[in-house]
C-alpha cells in the first residue's frame, strides 16, 4: 500500500481563506468523481464556510469529556474504517483533547497518511515551529500550538492562500472572521497592519524556500545543468586576497536589486596555487558574508575556472562577480587568468562581473599559479622548446661561418635541453636530450652526416650531455611534483582545517557536514549509512542531494566507517590521493552522528529526571500537605457525628468553619496541582482580549484576609492585552504567596504603573526576602523557599503564577525592596487604544 498524497494550504493569518479554499478543492474533486470525506472542518461560524461544507460526505466526530465539559475531534479509526480516497482535516497544529487517539492532529495526519489515504489541510504560517520566536517578537504572542518544519516540508503540494493586510481587515470589520464583540480588540492587536504584513513576509518567502528545493530536487533528477534564472543568485569567487572584501560588498549590492537575491562566496581550495591564501583574511571575509545574509562555501577544485563554474551551476547561479586579476603583466604569457577563463566558458546563463581594486596588476607577492603546476599549456611550449628549437638551431650553426667548437655546440643545447625540461617536465626533456645528441652526431663530431664517432672524446662528451639532460629533466620533475603535493596537501589542510573548527565550536550538524562534503568533493549526492548488523539492511542515518543511494555496493564512492556504517557518494569516481580527505570526513560524520544521539538522549534523559523528580515531589506533597487538610476534615466530621458529646451552637459552627477552611485549602493545592499539569502539558490557551486592570486586580484579593493588602490601581492606565482570568489566578497566588511571608501588621502593597509599551503590576512585601541565587528557583514546581512550615501550599502558586504570565505573553521576575522584602514585578502588554470609545463599548463610565 503506498502512502497518501498530502496538500496544505498556507495561510499568514487566521481568515484570509484557507478552509474556503480547502473546501473548494473538495467540491473540484467530487465533480471529478472522487470518493471526498470531511474528517474535521471548523467553520467559526463563517456562513460561505458554512454554505461550502454542503453537499460533502462528513465522519461524525467523536465526543470526548474533559474536565466535564464536552469536545468533539476528528475520529480517525472512522476515518480508516470508511477508507475514502481524501479527507478535510483542517487546523494541522490543533492540539487533540486529552483522551485522543494522538496528542497532535498532524499526527492523526501522519497515520492517515500511510493508511494510503490523501489528506487535504491547512495551516498557519506562525504554527511552523521553526518561525515561532520569530512570531512572537512579532505580534507579541507565544504560539502553543505548532507543527514541525519537517511535517509541512514533506507535503507533496503546498499553496499558499495569500491577501494583503487591507483587505484582510477589511474582511475582519465587516463581521467576516470573527464575532463583532472581538472585531476591535483583533484589529487593534494581532491584525494591525504592521503584523500582518510581517507574517505575510514570512508566508512568502518560505514558499518560495520550498520552491527553490523542489527545483533543485527536480534539475538534479532530470541532470539538468543549464541556469534557470527562476531568482538571483551571486556567486562570488574569492582567492583570499584583501581584495575579498570588496567583491562581496559588490556582490550584496547586486543582490538588493533583485527580490530574493542571494549571496554565495566561494573559496576554491585548488592544486595551482590559489590555495596560498591567509587563514585569517578568509575568516574576515567569512564573517562579512554572512553579515550580508549571504552563506560561505569551501570547495576543491583542480582547476579553478572550472570548479567555479561547476558550483555556480549546482547551485543555479545567475551572476558570478570575480575581481581583476592582480597579475603583472608579464605573467599573462602563462595563461590568460581565472577571470577571462570563467568569461570565456560561462556561456549565455551566466553573467560573469570583473570588478576592480586596489591590488590590480600588482602581483600576487606568491608564486605564479600557473608554475605551480604543468599544465597542457606549459607541456606543448616544452614540446616546441625541447624538438622543434635544437632542430632550428642545428640547421642555424651549420650555415654560419666559423667553427664554435663541439664544447660550445654542447651548451647551446644543453641550454634549450633545460628550458625544455623546466616548461614542460620530464618526457619533453628526455625527448630534448635524445634529440640534441643525435643532432650533435650528425652535424657536429667527424665523420658528419653520420651515426659514426671517429673520436672517443666525442663519445664521452656527448654522453654527459644527455646525462646532464637527464638528470636536469628528472630534478624540476621532481620538483613540480613536490610542489603540486605540497599545494594539494595544504588545501587539504585547509579543507580539515574548517571542518574541525567548525565541529569544536558545535556549528555542524549532521546535514550540514554531509552537505560540506558535497560541495567540497562535487558530488551530486551523500548519504551516512548504517545498520545493526552484517545481515541486517542499510538504514540512512542522514543525505543530502537529489536521489542518494541506499547501499554503499550501489554509491560511485563509499568510504566504510567500521563494519556496520559507511559513507556513500555518488556523482564520479575520487582518485585515490583525495580518499585521505573523504576518510577523515566519514569519521567526523560518525563522530557528528553519536553527538547528536548523545545530545537526544541526554534531553530525553533530563525530561526523565524532571518528571521523576515531579513524581517525587508529588507523591511528598500528597503524602502530606494533602493530608493534613483531610485530617482536620475527618476529625471535625468524626466529632460532629459522635453521640457521646453534646456540641453547643458554637462548638459545632467552629468546627463547620474548620472543615470549610480544609476544603478550601483541598481545592486551592488541587487546582494548582491541575495548572501545573495543564502548563506542563501545553494545553493553556490564552483567550486574549483588552480588558482595564482595575477590573481584575480587587477580584484577585479575595482569598487573603481584609486589610492586609494595599491596591493602588490607578484608572489613566491603558488596557492591557490578556486572558482575564488567568490574570486574576496569576495575581491571586503572587499576592497570597507575599501576604504569607509578610509580618504581622504590614501591609503588602499593589501598584499599577506604564512603562513605554508594559504595564507593571508589582506586589511588594516586607518579609524576609530572597537571596539573589535562589530567586529563579523560586518559580520551580514545588519549591518553598526554606521550607516554610507556615506555608499551606505544595509550592506551586509562582510557578503557576509564572506558567499563566508567560502564556499570555508577559514576564514574571523578583526584585529587591529596598528597606528589606521582595517585589514580584508582572510586566504585562498595553494597548494604547482609545479609552472613552471602549468604555461606552462595555457600558463603563
Amino acid at each position: 500500500m503506498g502512502r497518501g498524497k498530502l496538500r496544505i494550504y498556507l495561510g499568514a493569518a487566521p481568515g484570509v481563506g484557507k478552509t474556503y479554499a480547502m473546501l473548494s478543492e473538495a467540491h473540484r474533486r467530487v465533480e471529478r468523481g472522487s470518493d471526498v470525506v470531511v474528517g474535521f472542518v471548523e467553520h467559526h461560524g463563517r456562513p460561505r464556510t458554512e454554505t461550502m461544507l454542503a453537499g460533502l460526505a462528513q465522519v461524525e466526530r467523536r465526543t470526548l469529556e474533559h474536565r466535564g465539559v464536552p469536545f468533539t475531534e476528528m475520529d480517525v479509526d472512522a476515518v480508516l474504517a470508511r477508507r475514502p480516497g481524501t479527507v478535510l482535516v483542517d487546523e494541522l497544529a490543533h492540539t487533540n483533547v486529552p483522551g485522543s487517539r494522538n496528542p497532535k492532529r498532524w499526527q492523526d495526519v501522519e497515520e492517515l497518511l500511510r493508511a494510503g489515504i490523501d489528506v487535504v489541510t491547512t495551516v498557519n504560517i506562525q504554527h511552523l515551529e521553526s518561525l515561532g520566536d520569530v512570531v512572537e517578537s512579532i505580534t507579541g504572542v507565544r504560539q502553543r500550538e505548532t507543527v514541525p518544519d519537517e511535517v509541512v516540508r514533506r507535503a507533496d503540494q503546498i499553496e499558499l492562500v495569500d491577501m494583503s493586510p487591507q483587505a484582510l481587515r477589511r474582511r475582519m470589520a465587516h463581521g467576516n472572521i470573527y464575532r463583532s464583540d472581538k472585531v476591535d480588540a483583533a484589529l487593534s492587536n494581532y491584525f494591525r497592519p504592521g503584523n500582518l504584513t510581517a507574517l505575510r513576509e514570512l508566508a512568502l518567502l518560505w514558499v518560495a524556500d520550498r520552491a527553490d528545493e523542489y527545483l533543485r530536487e527536480y534539475r538534479g533528477q532530470h541532470g539538468i545543468r543549464s541556469t534557470w534564472q527562476a531568482r538571483e543568485r551571486i556567486v562570488v569567487g574569492l582567492t583570499g586576497g584583501p581584495e575579498g572584501r570588496t567583491l562581496i560588498r559588490r556582490a550584496a549590492r547586486l543582490a538588493e536589486k533583485g527580490a530574493g537575491g542571494e549571496v554565495l562566496a566561494v573559496y576554491v581550495a585548488g592544486s595551482d596555487g590559489l590555495t596560498a591564501a591567509s587563514p585569517k583574511e578568509l575568516a574576515v571575509q567569512r564573517t562579512l558574508v554572512e553579515d550580508l545574509g549571504g552563506t560561505f562555501h569551501h570547495v576543491i577544485g583542480d582547476a579553478v575556472p572550472e570548479a567555479l563554474l561547476e558550483f555556480a551551476r549546482g547551485v543555479n547561479a545567475t551572476q558570478i562577480v570575480l575581481g581583476s586579476s592582480r597579475r603583472r603583466p608579464w605573467q599573462y604569457m602563462f595563461g590568460p587568468g581565472v577571470g577571462m577563463t570563467v568569461a570565456r566558458d560561462s556561456g549565455p546563463d551566466l553573467d560573469v562581473h570583473i570588478v576592480t581594486h586596489e591590488g590590480v596588476a600588482k602581483g600576487r607577492n606568491l608564486p605564479v599559479a600557473g608554475l605551480t603546476r604543468l599544465g597542457r599549456t606549459r607541456i606543448l611550449a616544452g614540446w616546441v622548446v625541447g624538438v622543434g628549437l635544437p632542430t632550428g638551431l642545428a640547421l642555424l650553426l651549420t650555415h654560419i661561418d666559423g667553427d664554435l667548437g663541439l664544447a660550445n655546440d654542447v651548451l647551446l643545447f644543453l641550454a634549450l635541453t633545460v628550458a625544455a625540461a623546466l616548461l614542460g617536465g620530464l618526457v619533453p626533456a628526455l625527448a630534448s636530450a635524445a634529440l640534441c645528441s643525435l643532432l650533435l652526431n650528425w652535424f657536429f663530431t667527424p665523420p658528419v652526416h653520420r651515426l659514426t664517432i671517429s673520436d672517443p672524446k666525442n663519445i664521452l662528451a656527448i654522453g654527459i650531455f644527455f646525462a646532464v639532460g637527464v638528470s636536469v629533466a628528472s630534478v624540476v620533475d621532481l620538483a613540480a611534483r613536490r610542489t603540486h603535493q605540497a599545494a594539494r596537501l595544504r588545501a587539504e589542510s585547509e579543507i580539515l582545517s574548517f571542518l574541525a573548527g567548525s565541529v569544536l565550536r558545535g556549528e555542524a550538524t549532521l546535514d550540514a557536514l554531509l552537505e560540506r562534503v558535497r560541495e567540497t568533493f562535487a558530488m551530486d549526492s551523500v548519504a551516512l549509512l548504517e545498520r545493526a548488523g552484517e545481515v541486517e539492511p542499510w538504514e540512512p542515518a542522514g543525505s543530502v542531494g537529489p536521489a542518494p543511494v541506499g547501499r554503499p555496493e550501489d554509491a560511485d564512492v563509499d568510504m566504510p566507517i567500521g563494519e556496520n556504517m559507511a559513507l556513500a557518494l555518488s556523482g564520479r569516481v575520487l582518485p585515490a590521493e583525495d580518499r585521505r580527505v573523504l576518510g577523515a570526513f566519514a569519521a567526523q560524520a560518525a563522530v557528528v552522528l553519536d553527538r547528536q544521539r548523545l545530545v537526544d538522549e541526554a534531553a530525553r534523559s533530563r525530561e526523565l529526571a524532571e518528571g521523576n523528580r515531579i513524581r517525587t515531589a508529588l507523591l511528598a506533597a500528597v503524602s502530606h500537605d494533602l493530608r493534613t487538610p483531610l485530617a482536620g476534615i475527618k476529625a471535625s466530621v468524626s466529632s460532629l457525628r459522635s453521640d457521646d458529646v453534646e456540641w453547643s451552637e458554637e462548638d459545632r459552627a467552629a468546627l463547620l468553619e474548620g472543615i470549610e477552611e480544609g476544603a478550601d485549602r483541598l481545592d486551592h493545592l488541587v487546582g494548582n496541582l491541575l495548572d501545573m499539569s495543564r502548563l506542563q502539558t501545553g494545553t493553556v490557551t490564552p483567550l486574549i482580549r483588552e480588558i482595564d486592570l482595575d477590573e481584575v486586580v480587587p477580584m484577585a484579593l479575595g482569598g487573603v484576609p481584609e486589610g492586609s493588602v494595599g491596591l493602588d490601581v490607578p484608572e489613566t492606565l491603558p488596557m492591557v492585552a490578556v486572558d482575564p482570568g488567568l490574570l486574576e489566578r496569576a495575581v491571586a497566588n503572587v499576592v497570597e504567596n507575599a501576604v504569607k511571608y509578610s509580618p504581622e501588621g504590614q501591609r503588602v502593597q499593589v501598584s499599577a504603573s506604564v512603562l513605554g509599551e508594559r504595564v507593571e503590576v508589582r506586589v511588594v512585601d516586607r518579609g524576609p526576602g530572597v537571596p539573589d541565587e535562589a530567586k529563579e528557583r523560586i518559580f520551580e514546581p514545588f519549591q518553598r523557599y526554606g521550607d516554610a512550615p507556615r506555608g499551606a501550599g505544595v509550592g506551586l502558586g509562582l510557578a503557576v503564577a509564572r506558567g499563566f504570565v508567560e502564556a499570555m505573553g508577559g514576564t514574571l521576575h523578583t526584585e529587591d525592596t529596598p528597606g528589606g522584602g521582595l517585589t514580584m514585578v508582572l510586566t504585562l502588554r498595553a494597548v494604547h487604544s482609545d479609552r472613552t470609545a471602549v468604555r461606552e463599548k462595555a457600558g463603563r463610565p
